[in-house]
């Protein structure tokens, strides 16, 4: 059996040009080889095997990670990779490790962050990983509350130096990844205290171990927090614990560059600086430019919940392929899961949501470079609008991406539970970015106080920008009609687009009249908060669908191409209509039969998906060994597979397991007095 291709059938349904799509999903035909190459190459090389992951005790699982990871850099160094084929084996490779959060948060802050001076001597250190850096933000009391931070930084004048120190058990550095056994190096946040005044969070480079013996140095207590979530997974990272006892670190490593570009994500910070005689002189910077490098964040979070959600749909939608159950008659076959209309309705909107959250992802791309060229102009028009909308999709698309992977398990029936089907893994490795970089909730509230202040200045004259333009239309948005009268009338895109459009604007304007009975405007935003993230999901949802359909009005190449995403553009919006029909009943946007239209178009576009559906999930193209599931083999052949997988696990090691002589044996001989308990 080993050598077929058990879903050729299926693949030979499409409508539509597979590889043209591959070119889609990517972004360009450039994009696509370079990752189609660093795939291969990761998954043709043993070293990077990790079917075994899930049985592996945390110190071995550990060690392995830390081989994985040097062997990774010695293949970029001998194979002279540059930085995006690097990045592209880095993640193929798919394993946490103490790299990520030195390429992904250490280096770009120095970068960020560092003067001139700091960016000579320490960059070329952490370009060839001479030194290890992590990111040490999050205590174990602030978390979202960064102005919250207790670690403090004081300058001493007589020696030139800051003495950072924890104060309490809860200024204790907690969550930093690589911290726990690795970094040699952090980019710590403290609070700036020169002459007994406190100046706010700033960063600081501390040195954290001895680069000969890897031992801490003095006044450093460092350690790894222990289990987390799940087998395997986010455990092969230290995440870990910090705390200070007086540790001194030159004036010079205090990070003073005055062009500010950070990772925070809640309040801006300041940059500034602190001279020899311990005077604090604050950057002349706007404090809207920290909002530049959040936007680049959060475009990845985007970016890779895009990945991650496709990866368990494309284990999900192979499997209900394969699977079949109930429904033979006279001895036929039974029934493809993947017929079923319930199946269909739970894994198709999924399916759809990995392609919108792909091209959502492409657009911040723009987004991201086109605010860094105002800043670099000096206009500041955009940024806060342009840092509420990427807060409110990293929110939406790393929950429903959550949740989503979770779906898919549960499409995979029992066998989904499995660690061999992939998804426990995986969802357990995902869910984290439901709280870092920002809690979801508390970014959708920062969303929902961005469309309260754009409510508010509609009369002044001040046009709404970017994603929130549709309410400078408020007047018509609250009296359209919709004028929906078949079902097809749902493949309008100027009909699904003002019914979002309409439905938004309507929640955030009621939530701003409810605001507006409270002489408090802080107790009301208190008390109406639940309401405020339902407005802002709201817009949130109208951007990921105006910016699909957006998608569809380029030029798409490939034979049936851009009629699939024209199909799966339809099950995305009218799923999500269907599923929030209670905001769009309640504010009038629709009436109760253009609902049941809308719903009964979805049916008739899921229909549309299911002979394309392998192909669709093809275009992603994983290889078997980055999506690490016997239920999504690229061959289907998944029952040999599945019964050869069990016989590995250590527990099938010996016939009768490790303890049966001494426990179980006297039992059952009823001789357990002599039993050693």
């Amino acid at each position: 059996m080993e050598g077929v291709d058990h879903l050729a059938p299926e693949r030979n349904k499409a409508q539509f040009d597979v590889d043209e799509m591959k070119i889609v999903w990517a972004g360009s035909r450039d994009v696509f080889e370079v990752s189609d190459r660093m795939a291969r190459l990761v998954a043709s090389d043993p070293a990077f095997r990790k079917d075994n992951r899930t049985m592996l005790g945390r110190k071995e699982l550990f060690k392995n990670t830390l081989r994985k990871a040097t062997y990774a850099w010695k293949r970029i160094i001998e194979l002279r990779l540059n930085e995006q084929e690097a990045k592209q084996l880095r993640s193929y490779v798919d394993e946490p490790a103490f790299t990520d959060l030195h390429w992904g948060m250490f280096v770009p802050a120095i970068q960020g962050q560092g003067t001139d001076e700091q960016q000579q001597k320490w960059l070329p250190l952490a370009h060839k990983m001479q030194i290890i850096g992590c990111y040490a933000q999050t205590e174990l009391g602030h978390g979202s509350n960064v102005q919250g931070l207790e670690t403090t930084a004081t300058f001493d004048p007589k020696t030139d130096e800051f003495v950072i120190h924890s104060p309490t058990l809860t200024s204790s550095k907690w969550w930093p990844g690589g911290l726990g056994k690795m970094s040699t190096h952090a980019v710590v946040y403290a609070r700036l205290i020169t002459n007994g005044q406190d100046h706010g969070v700033h960063g600081f480079i501390v040195q954290l171990r001895s680069l000969d013996d890897h031992l801490p140095l003095p006044g450093i207590t460092v350690g790894d927090i222990g289990m987390k979530f799940g087998n395997g997974a986010y455990n092969t990272m230290d995440n870990g614990v910090l705390r200070f006892d007086h540790v001194r670190i030159p004036r010079n490593q205090m990070l003073m560059r005055s062009v500010l570009l950070l990772y925070l994500f809640l309040t801006p910070l300041l940059v500034s600086q602190v001279t020899r005689e311990g005077k604090y002189v604050q950057s002349n910077v706007p404090r809207q430019l920290v909002y530049g490098t959040m936007v680049y964040v959060r475009q990845t979070i985007v970016a890779d919940a895009s990945t991650a959600l496709s990866r368990a749909v494309c284990i999900a939608t192979r499997y209900s392929a394969v699977r079949r159950q109930f429904g033979s008659h006279n001895g036929s076959p039974e029934t493809q899961v993947i017929d079923y209309k319930t199946q269909q309705a739970r894994l198709f909107p999924l399916l759809a949501s990995a392609y919108a959250f792909r091209f959502v992802g492409e657009w911040l791309k723009w987004l991201y470079t086109d605010v860094t060229r105002r800043l670099q102009a000096n206009d500041f028009s955009t940024l806060p609008e342009a840092h509420a909308c990427t807060a409110g999709l990293k929110s939406l698309t790393t929950s429903a991406t959550a949740d989503g992977i979770e779906e898919c398990r549960k499409l995979c029936g029992g066998h989904g539970y499995l660690c061999s089907s992939g998804l426990p893994e995986l969802f357990a490795v995902y869910v984290p970015a439901c709280t870092y970089e920002g809690d979801n909730i508390v970014l959708l509230l920062q969303v929902a106080r961005h469309l309260m202040k754009t409510v508010s200045q509609l009369g002044s004259g001040k046009k709404p920008v970017g994603t929130t333009a549709y309410m400078g239309r408020v007047e018509h948005l609250m009296q359209c009609c919709c004028d929906v009268q078949k079902a097809e009338d749902w493949l309008r895109p100027n009909v699904v687009l003002e019914a979002f459009e309409a439905r938004a604007a309507r929640m955030s304007v009621a939530c701003a009249k409810n605001l507006s009975q409270f002489t408090n405007q802080e107790q009301g935003f208190q008390e109406l908060a639940a309401d405020l993230v339902e407005a802002a999901v709201a817009h949130c949802q109208l951007i990921v669908v105006s910016k699909f359909l957006e998608k569809l009005q380029q030029d798409i190449p490939g034979k049936g191409v851009k009629q699939q995403l024209e199909v799966l553009c339809g099950v995305y919006s009218l799923f999500l209509l269907h599923k929030y029909q209670g905001d769009f009943l309640s504010t009038g946007c629709i009436t109760p039969t253009q609902a049941s239209l809308a719903n009964e178009q979805l049916r008739s576009l899921y229909s549309q998906v299911r002979p394309n559906a392998i192909a669709l999930v093809d275009a992603f193209n994983y290889t078997d060994h980055y999506l690490g599931s016997v239920l999504g083999r690229y061959d289907g052949n998944v029952y040999p597979n599945l019964y050869e997988e069990a016989w590995k696990d250590p527990l099938n090691d010996s016939v009768v397991p490790d303890g049966y002589h001494e426990y179980v044996r006297p039992m059952l001989k009823q001789q357990l007095r002599n039993a050693r308990l």
